[in-house]
């Protein structure tokens, strides 16, 4: 069965065509709506490839990607507002570990998830990559937060 309009109350910029981006980092474009299969176990992965942030000293644009994946609980993200929220750090000064752990952090207060991942694969500058990994579970999820986060340290 199809979801209807009364499950999906507070979803103002799906379907939206008079959309406002953010100039300025603005988590309260996030928006949520009800997961109708909160009694399974399942996973959810965004591939967000043009994520854009500014170096807090230089001013100079970063360029990565970001991969978000999390386990639901009752609530669930809505894509369009996540692109709306990931596009309001295009003139966010911030360093790349910084913006990954501001994006766990403002992504597990949303939505309260049973497990959630935040992984940037940021270009090169100066010939060093950086790739920040951040996680989160609660208490059921907690060997796999520490076995993620194990198998992202790279290999020698």
């Amino acid at each position: 069965m199809s979801r209807q309009d009364n499950e999906m109350p507070g979803l103002s910029l799906l379907g939206n065509t008079a959309t406002n981006y953010p100039d300025k980092y603005a988590p309260q474009v996030l928006e949520t709506f009800p997961n109708k299969h909160p009694d399974n176990e399942y996973l959810v992965t965004f591939h967000c490839p043009e994520f854009t942030s500014l170096c807090p000293k230089t001013g100079q644009p970063d360029f990565a990607k970001i991969i978000i994946s999390y386990i639901p609980r009752e609530r669930m993200v809505e894509s369009k507002s996540l692109k709306l929220y990931l596009f309001s750090f295009r003139n966010h000064g911030d360093f790349h570990e910084d913006c990954v752990n501001i994006i766990m952090k403002d992504l597990v207060a949303l939505m309260d998830p049973r497990y959630l991942e935040v992984k940037g694969i940021f270009t090169p500058r100066g010939g060093i990559a950086i790739h920040p990994f951040a996680n989160y579970a609660d208490d059921e999820h907690r060997d796999m937060a520490r076995s993620r986060m194990l198998a992202s340290f790279p290999e020698s």
